[in-house]
């Protein structure tokens, strides 16, 4: 498994309910990109683990604009206490897809 420690800014993507994102450094995404033949398990979705603080969750990276997006979870967010505009300090395992 891959492993990847980086800072972001969360940021919000307005719809008919808020939702609240990290985009992936370049580099990083870059590296994903690499691996991603192996690790999607279908329209570019890749499983990771992700650690933000003392909260950890699974999710699935969003493919967007050159990068890929870490959703993150309300429940998440409210428990470590982060919002639009946070820099957050984000440890990423990828996962390699169910078979």
């Amino acid at each position: 498994m891959t492993t990847f420690h980086f800072e972001a800014t969360v940021i919000p993507w307005r719809g008919p309910a808020p939702f609240f994102f990290s985009p992936v450094p370049q580099a990083v995404a870059e590296e994903i990109s690499r691996l991603s033949k192996l690790l999607s398990y279908g329209w570019g979705m890749i499983s990771v683990d992700v650690t933000i603080g003392d909260g950890e969750f699974y999710t699935a990276l969003l493919r967007k604009d050159g990068t890929y997006l870490v959703p993150l979870k309300d429940a998440m967010r409210k428990k470590v206490g982060v919002t639009a505009g946070d820099v957050v300090s984000i440890t990423m395992t990828l996962r390699p897809p169910k078979s």
